[in-house]
């Protein structure tokens, strides 16, 4: 584990990194493939577009595998409980995993249904590179109360980047953390927020190979991002537009003055 002075040193320059892996994503243009649900299909990918990413969509299983393979990265998001979704799931994360690209696991509400529940914990055993959720969904995995020493074990079990998002966002590993204070309510008011969140995740793990540096950025950025469409914004409408202008139009210097990390 770093010491606290060097995790310290690390968290000081997390808002830089997130800047360099912000203009990355916009130079690389990743290919983010999305296993997400049906609210999500349409803002989803407009989120990926705006950041500079270039989504696909596809769960048809005759062609899922040969998308998953071309993609830099992949979302498996569970917010939609069908069959082909699932099997869509499974032949996707074989694909990327055989190709050793990264892919990040959303298990949306599966605090709500035990069967969704039961396949996130049988997607966590094929270590997904990072993992996005709230609370109640890594309490629901974990099986018990979160602390800083379940999300710490939960981490270094998987091996996976665990960005715990609420009020602030926490990103852990088996070795590191940070908390991350961006964001806004706002973004809590819009249908497919979160699962947006996740798939730009997927484009920063493409283009920084740290999975924890990628994660904490995404989580930085996406945060900051919808400070600035809050303050544009009239309410969860507008503040829906204003969040891809936001991504659109975002600079490192800016990112960089209104990041909160510790």
């Amino acid at each position: 584990m770093p010491a606290e002075g060097e995790m310290q040193a690390l968290e000081s320059e997390l808002p830089n990194i997130a800047g360099d892996v912000l203009e990355r994503v916009r130079a690389k243009r990743p290919r983010v493939h999305c296993i997400t649900n049906a609210v999500a299909q349409n803002y989803t990918p407009n989120v990926l577009l705006a950041a500079g990413a270039i989504p696909s969509m596809t769960i048809a299983p005759k062609e899922v595998t040969a998308f998953a393979q071309r993609a830099d990265a992949l979302l498996v998001n569970l917010g939609t409980f069908d069959a082909e979704r699932q099997k869509a799931s499974l032949a996707a994360i074989a694909a990327v995993t055989k190709a050793k690209k990264p892919w990040v696991l959303d298990p949306v509400f599966i605090d709500r249904s035990a069967p969704r529940a039961a396949l996130a914990k049988k997607l966590m055993a094929k270590s997904p590179t990072a993992l996005r959720l709230n609370q109640a969904e890594f309490e629901t995995l974990a099986g018990g109360k979160f602390s800083e020493r379940s999300i710490q074990h939960y981490a270094a079990k998987y091996r996976s980047v665990i960005g715990m998002t609420g009020e602030a966002d926490h990103v852990r590993d088996a070795r590191r953390s940070a908390v991350v204070g961006n964001g806004h309510p706002l973004m809590a008011k819009v249908t497919a927020m979160g699962c947006a969140g996740s798939a730009y995740l997927a484009a920063c793990l493409a283009v920084e190979k740290d999975p924890w540096l990628a994660t904490a950025a995404a989580l930085i950025i996406f945060g900051v991002a919808g400070e600035i469409a809050a303050a544009r914004a009239r309410g969860p409408g507008s503040f829906a537009v204003e969040m891809l202008d936001a991504l659109h139009n975002l600079d490192r210097a800016t990112l960089v003055k209104k990041a909160k990390v510790k």
